[in-house]
């Protein structure tokens, strides 16, 4: 749990300096056209939020996906799931955003230990906010990325980056699926 802790810390510590020194953001947050002469911003843009309900709400997300992920796999395929879905994230906006944009936040990252999780205990029951039904885990972190997502393309929530979304979700589920198929294949042979 250190990880998830130390990740949280750094995010926290990162807001407090953006809301100390706003100017930060030119140096952390990731502009696709600016990429190529600044590649640390596909890294530093995942530990970079800007308003308290931002960091609020995806450092809650992050614990709960992130704790879920180190109880079945182990921290180190946590950190990687996390910061190459992170990493994914960044480059599906990078690829397909807003070449002027300025992003920030570990929602890619989020999506990415989320799409494991939906694959690896997909039955697992939830409630997630604001429904307050209990729900298969994968209907409700799919049910929110595709909420979010229409609601970002037509324009109602503005400055949401659904395609970091996209990219740290497609990676989770590329990823949760080895693992999956990973341990049912050690489980057939032992």
């Amino acid at each position: 749990m250190e990880s998830l802790y130390a990740i949280i810390l750094i995010n926290v510590l990162i807001f407090i300096g953006v809301q100390i020194r706003p100017e930060l953001l030119g140096y952390l947050a990731l502009q696709p056209a600016g990429v190529w002469e600044r590649p640390w911003e596909i890294v530093t843009s995942m530990f970079t939020h800007y308003n308290f309900t931002h960091i609020l709400f995806n450092m809650w997300a992050f614990y709960f996906f992130g704790s879920a992920i180190i109880k079945i796999l182990g921290v180190r395929h946590f950190w990687l799931i996390y910061m190459i879905g992170g990493i994914i994230g960044s480059m599906a906006f990078v690829l397909i955003g807003n070449p002027i944009s300025l992003v920030i936040g570990a929602s890619g990252a989020i999506f990415a230990l989320g799409g494991a999780l939906a694959i690896l205990r997909p039955k697992v029951r939830v409630v997630f906010f604001p429904i307050p039904v209990p729900m298969p885990l994968w209907v409700g972190i799919f049910a929110n990325f595709a909420i979010i997502t229409l609601l970002a393309i037509l324009s109602i929530i503005p400055h949401i980056a659904w395609q970091s979304h996209l990219g740290g979700l497609a990676f989770g589920i590329v990823a949760g699926w080895f693992y999956k198929r990973r341990s049912l294949n050690a489980y057939r042979w032992n």
